[in-house]
């Protein structure tokens, strides 16, 4: 296949790597997934970046959701530079903290009130804290395959049955954290059923009812149906990890699209505009046993931070303004993952694809991924030498099989019919020369 010129971006990263921990500040970044040399971004512009060599790429990763509409939007730019005059932090409230929380509250259902933080990590870390706080029950339900942030009692995989307790998936995290930690399979209703049943309490169960972080396998509407039944009938706090899907599949995140209300909402990525930000909220009842109207203890000093509260603001006010978005973002991304398939079946190239709003994913496989075992079968070969196919013609797809692609609002029919014909490229090579 043809290489980038990207001499600049090798010695970056053997830079890199003599100060920072593999070179990256995420593990993703480092490329282990897919071979070759991570670009080392200069800047972004719309629907482009372009790297330390000057190559110029479509970007489908959109700094991992945020930038619904894309980089260096010109109102979110204007408000972030007018706030920032202002100061960047004062460790204090401001009113563009209650604005955003306004905003957040009046698009989505079943929300009273909202905590800011600045992290998806710390958003479903507090909800967790306090799920458990308002059930007195420690045990809470996961699945695998859903990442909600890397805090100690979240980074657990399957034991060797389904209802299991899970074990620590990271060096580090003590047995002690996880083991009120069961880790049920995504879209199986009797795997929850069994962990309640082994669970002497379980007090919460968060999931990701768009799941974004085993590549894009949105939830069965019938099992988040029953679910939320579940949830109900055991008094258990329902978490719906938004933090990737939220304001990105639709203006009112799942619910737009499943009409099911979680007890805890967490939230990131749109919200900030770009920025650092996450959130979580509920009702009222909930909510209120947070410091300091009760004793479930949460903090951060930059916290509702008023550059990130602006950014928030300005994206928001561009969603609502747009009644039409997302029915745009979503035929893009049909456009693409229909073409991808199109072109597969060509080759014969087993594909399969997903789309939910902006968000999109596709899956070397042979069958459906309904779950995290599914996902595990894809060909992450395949998806490699496409990948670094991609990359090379000027395409920035997200750089492992199990993450989660994004459109954003500068991308057009064009652009995506110019994605297409390098696919297409691509992958009669691959067909073509095989390995």
């Amino acid at each position: 296949m043809e290489q980038l010129n990207n001499l600049n971006s090798i010695n970056d990263f053997n830079e890199a790597k003599q100060v920072i921990v593999g070179g990256v500040n995420s593990p993703v970044r480092a490329f282990k997934s897919v071979g070759g040399t991570p670009p080392f971004i200069r800047e972004g512009r719309g629907a482009y970046l372009v790297d330390e060599d000057g190559n110029r790429y479509i970007d489908f990763v959109q700094s991992w959701g945020p930038l619904i509409f894309g980089h260096c939007d010109k109102e979110i730019e204007e408000s972030v530079i007018q706030t920032l005059q202002k100061g960047l932090s004062f460790g204090a409230p401001t009113t563009l903290e209650t604005a955003l929380a306004k905003a957040v509250i009046s698009m989505y259902e079943g929300i009273d009130k909202i905590r800011f933080v600045s992290s998806g990590t710390e958003a479903t870390m507090s909800a967790i804290r306090l799920a458990r706080a308002y059930t007195g029950r420690e045990d809470i339900i996961k699945f695998e395959g859903c990442y909600h942030g890397h805090s100690d009692s979240l980074l657990v995989q399957a034991g060797s049955g389904l209802a299991t307790f899970g074990n620590p998936s990271s060096p580090g995290v003590p047995k002690d954290f996880s083991k009120h930690t069961l880790v049920a399979r995504y879209n199986d209703i009797q795997s929850v059923k069994d962990c309640i049943q082994k669970s002497t309490g379980v007090g919460a169960i968060i999931i990701e009812p768009i799941a974004g972080n085993m590549g894009l396998v949105p939830a069965k509407k019938e099992f988040l149906a029953e679910l939320r039944e579940l949830c109900t009938k055991h008094n258990i706090v329902l978490i719906l990890d938004e933090v990737m899907s939220g304001f990105r599949a639709s203006s009112s995140g799942s619910y737009g699209i499943y009409g099911i209300k979680g007890d805890l909402v967490t939230f990131g990525k749109v919200i900030g505009g770009g920025m650092p930000v996450g959130a979580f909220g509920g009702s009222e009842e909930i909510m209120n046993l947070l410091s300091p109207n009760g004793a479930v203890y949460q903090a951060g000093t930059l916290s509702g931070n008023p550059v990130a509260m602006s950014a928030g603001l300005a994206s928001l006010y561009k969603i609502k303004q747009n009644p039409k978005l997302y029915e745009k973002l979503e035929r893009l991304a049909l456009k693409l993952t229909e073409g991808l398939k199109k072109i597969c079946e060509e080759f014969k190239i087993p594909l399969q694809t997903c789309v939910r709003g902006s968000m999109f994913g596709f899956f070397f496989n042979e069958n459906e991924v309904k779950n995290f075992e599914d996902a595990l079968k894809s060909d992450t070969k395949m998806f490699a030498r496409f990948h670094q196919g991609m990359l090379n013609k000027g395409v920035y797809f997200a750089c492992s099989q199990f993450e989660t692609g994004f459109i954003c609002d500068c991308m057009d029919e064009a652009m995506i019919d110019s994605v297409l014909e390098r696919a297409c490229e691509v992958l009669r090579e691959i067909s073509t020369y095989g390995e």
